[in-house]
Order: structure tokens, then C-alpha cells, then sequence
């Protein structure tokens, strides 16, 4: 059975682009995969766990190969409850906006609890990483103020899509696709067109993904 995670990074609902063009692509997705499942994870509405104190030092007891305490066994299981059903999940859609040039802050939460050594990477004798996560595809449906094209002065700020990828690729998951609605706040115009373009690219791209 198709399973597909979709983590909505964006609490702004209806009014979200990067939401909208998703759940377009959620409503093809299903079309195409009849019996698939579609798991919904909104950031701002889980109640994530902070990632402090006991779970700190739990993530430090596990690279030293120290033993827990009870308390910082308890911490932990929430941190290995959140890891087991991302990777219980063969798929994964991600709506996120911008947010001053990088990912909302409860994304960036998100990824600093599942990306734990033996879960979702391995550490080599050499020291070298090695993803986990393996055999699993992504799709991202960016949103963004500005445009930040490929080869323009602008393209060095757009640190929203590098880190997110690079956080996929370094946790196993190398085949990732994304759209992206971008000008949002440049005039409806702009923004209208530019939100058509990724609603027609999410569409295709969910017939095969």
C-alpha cells in the first residue's frame, strides 16, 4: 500500500500558497494511487516536543554509549515515536513557505528531532556520514515572497530549499522533486501566474511520484 507523509510547515491555512498547490497535488496523488493513504502532520498543531534537557542529554548518552536514566528514557521515546512514523512512511510531501530567506522555525524543530545518529544517519569509523533513510521519495512545494532565480543576485539568499534538501539528502532521501510559488507578495499578477505554473508542475509530477 501507497503511504504518503504530508508535513504541513505553513500555519496560515486556506490562505497558504504553499499549502493550496499541496493539496492539489494530494487530491492527484490519490487519483493515480487508489488505496493510497495519506498521512496528514501539521507542525503547528502536534505540539512537537522541545528539544532540551533530558532529550539533549539522552542524543549525547546514545553517541558516548552511556546508558539513560529513566527520565531521559521517558524524554526519549517521544523523539523515537516522531523518528518511527517518519520513516514507517515510503513518501513524503512537504508544503513549507519562506520564512526571512529559510524554513519556519517549526520545520527546523521537526528535522533537529528525527535526524538522530543510528535512526536517520550512521557515523562511519572514518567519521563519515551515511543516511538511513534510503528508498524513499520527496516532494516539496516551496512559497516565497521574492523569486530567487538560479544565476541572479537574489539566488544567495534563498536558503530554504538548500538546507531542506540537503537535510533529505543527508538522511538518506536523494530523489526529491519540488515546485515552487514564488513572487507571492509581488502584485497578483505575478503571483497568480507563478502559482498557476507550480499547480500544473505539482499536478504532473504527482501522476508518477
Amino acid at each position: 500500500m501507497d503511504c504518503l507523509l504530508y508535513v504541513k510547515a505553513s500555519p496560515r491555512g486556506e490562505r497558504s500558497h504553499s499549502l493550496s498547490v499541496a493539496d492539489e497535488f494530494v487530491k492527484i496523488w490519490l487519483a493515480a494511487h487508489p488505496g493510497g493513504l495519506v498521512t496528514e502532520k501539521n507542525l503547528f498543531e502536534v505540539g512537537l516536543p522541545s528539544f532540551d534537557g533530558f532529550r539533549i542529554q539522552a542524543k549525547y548518552n546514545i553517541m558516548h554509549g552511556l546508558e539513560h536514566t529513566m527520565s531521559e528514557k521517558n524524554a526519549w521515546k517521544e523523539v523515537e515515536e516522531l523518528i518511527g512514523e517518519f520513516k514507517a512512511h515510503k513518501r513524503y510531501l512537504f508544503a513549507v513557505p519562506m520564512w526571512n530567506f529559510s524554513v519556519p522555525y517549526i520545520l527546523k524543530q521537526y528535522i533537529d528531532i528525527i535526524n538522530q545518529p543510528g535512526y536517520t544517519f550512521g557515523v562511519a569509523e572514518d567519521g563519515g556520514y551515511h543516511g538511513l533513510v534510503q528508498g524513499r521519495k520527496a516532494m516539496v512545494v516551496y512559497s516565497r515572497g521574492g523569486e530567487y532565480i538560479p544565476g541572479t543576485p537574489a539566488e544567495g539568499y534563498n536558503h530554504q530549499s538548500p538546507y531542506l534538501e540537503m537535510m533529505l539528502n543527508f538522511m538518506g532521501i536523494t530523489d526529491v522533486e519540488s515546485v515552487a510559488v514564488e513572487g507571492t507578495m509581488m502584485g497578483p499578477d505575478k503571483r497568480d501566474e507563478n502559482k498557476e505554473q507550480a499547480l500544473e508542475a505539482a499536478r504532473q509530477i504527482a501522476t508518477h511520484f
